[in-house]
């Protein structure tokens, strides 16, 4: 008897060319280095980065919540391959020093590796 594997199928792969970030848990494709904003930001698990823009990345419905610098309306974003929640994508901030946030999204490093050119 031949056992079947099925192989992963990402909705978007990233060029090898790029280093890239991926899902800790599955190795999907989430963000191209090129994307990443700031390293000094705070997750719920430790340390995030702040990027762009994204891939392969679903999102919840938006939520008010007081983070570190104030109140903020926040979707949580997981991976779509394997659901892990990752961080989350700022929808509004309320004060004007935050709105540089607006439509970024924060995934936390303790869901995210390097792939890709990092030697």
């Amino acid at each position: 008897m031949v056992k079947m594997t099925r192989s992963k199928t990402f909705q978007a792969y990233l060029p090898n060319c790029h280093r890239t970030y991926s899902c800790v848990h599955c190795r999907a494709h989430l963000a191209n280095h090129d994307e990443l904003i700031s390293k000094s930001f705070q997750g719920s698990q430790g340390r995030a980065y702040l990027f762009n823009s994204v891939v392969n990345v679903g999102c919840g419905p938006a939520e008010e919540r007081v983070l570190l610098t104030g109140l903020h309306a926040v979707a949580d974003i997981y991976c779509e391959n394997c659901k892990t929640t990752l961080g989350w994508k700022y929808e509004h901030a309320f004060e004007s020093s935050q709105k540089y946030k607006e439509g970024k999204f924060i995934i936390e490093l303790a869901h995210m590796i390097k792939d890709n050119g990092w030697e």
